[in-house]
């Protein structure tokens, strides 16, 4: 270390003594080199190194017509000055035209460009996320007639499996899963009650489990169970006066016997028939003889697509998903028809994602 700060020294001595041929008697003699911005208490000059010309530095030329040569030395009129005072290294050449913040690098437009858009994910800041096309779901139609939603619902039920002798049953719970706005909703149901068109029955198994069913529908099937039995008669007048004048869900003792004239036994023949089923005493729901098994194969379904979203990851599935999947043995009403209960009745929340909807069991 020391022998290299000695020759170190030797460099700067040699350095500041400068040879001078000028003396006579073909002998040289060494005379110091004096910085005059020291002496005059200027900034040091930055010495030349060695190298090649700046051969892309252009002079700067005169005015025309100014006399070269004449004046002193950067500034006179017509003399050639060179803004060259040490090389320089190609790095640090740029074009004027771009200004970058650090001079000894070259960068860019598509780099500046690239940097510009990594800015946001370096420093967290949340970039949006462009929407893609989000596909349309089956399931959630816009808002529209629930006449048009209950005729959609009746195509799903599965008539063979009850070898046709159910009429279509549709819950109110699915009217809502097409017609999202449930006051609109009940208003247009209550509407086609009152004129006749539709029939609603308490299914039992929940106090919030109305069925719904076409009034012809109903009155065909009910016939066609009740032909050559000993209750037809029973059956057949409550269909010709009841059940065009009173559209009510549930009728009492006094308005079966004195404003439709029906004996205590004719009633206990609706009973047996499945026409009727006991609320109370002195009163009946209206029912839907042969209803049970469906009852049954219903409330065993709900719970076997609510297991299958429940077992998920993360218990969520996308709707396309689970419609894909084999149903299990008990889902015996179909896939399509339970997901319409599950997301009318709110068993499970959808969410519209770039992927299609997902159904997530809503935080208990």
């Amino acid at each position: 270390m020391q022998k290299w700060f000695s020759a170190f020294d030797d460099a700067i001595i040699q350095r500041q003594w400068r040879a001078n041929p000028s003396r006579g008697g073909g002998g040289v003699s060494f005379t110091k080199e004096v910085d005059t911005n020291v002496a005059t208490g200027a900034p040091p000059r930055r010495q030349r190194v060695p190298g090649r010309a700046c051969p892309w530095r252009e002079p700067i030329r005169g005015r025309r017509g100014a006399r070269p040569g004449g004046g002193d030395a950067g500034g006179t009129p017509g003399e050639t000055v060179r803004h060259c005072s040490a090389p320089e290294d190609p790095i640090f050449r740029f074009s004027s035209l771009h200004s970058y913040p650090f001079p000894g690098t070259i960068k860019s437009w598509d780099m500046s460009r690239k940097r510009h858009h990594l800015i946001p994910e370096t420093f967290g800041v949340k970039r949006r996320r462009k929407r893609g096309p989000v596909e349309s779901d089956p399931l959630r139609g816009e808002p529209g007639s629930a006449r048009a939603a209950v005729s959609e619902l009746m195509q799903l039920f599965p008539r063979g499996l009850f070898e046709d002798a159910l009429p279509p049953i549709v819950l109110r719970s699915q009217v809502y899963s097409l017609v999202p706005d449930r006051t609109v909703a009940d208003r247009q149901l209550k509407e086609l009650q009152e004129q006749g068109e539709i029939r609603i029955v308490q299914l039992g198994f929940d106090l919030d489990a109305h069925g719904i069913i076409f009034t012809e529908d109903y009155r065909t099937r009910v016939l066609k169970a009740c032909d050559g039995r000993p209750y037809a008669g029973a059956v057949q007048k409550f269909l010709a006066s009841v059940l065009p004048a009173c559209g009510d869900l549930s009728f009492q003792q006094d308005q079966m016997t004195q404003t439709f004239g029906f004996r205590d036994s004719e009633i206990t023949h609706l009973v047996n028939a499945g026409v009727l089923t006991v609320r109370d005493a002195g009163s009946w729901w209206l029912a839907v003889p042969g209803a049970g098994r469906f009852i049954k194969y219903f409330v065993k379904g709900r719970q076997a697509v609510l297991s299958m979203v429940r077992k998920a990851k993360y218990r969520e599935l996308l709707l396309s998903e689970l419609l894909g999947r084999r149903a299990p043995v008990v889902v015996r009403l179909g896939l399509t028809y339970h997901v319409h209960d599950l997301i009318g009745a709110q068993l499970v929340d959808c969410i519209s994602t770039t992927s299609g909807t997902l159904l997530r069991l809503p935080e208990t």
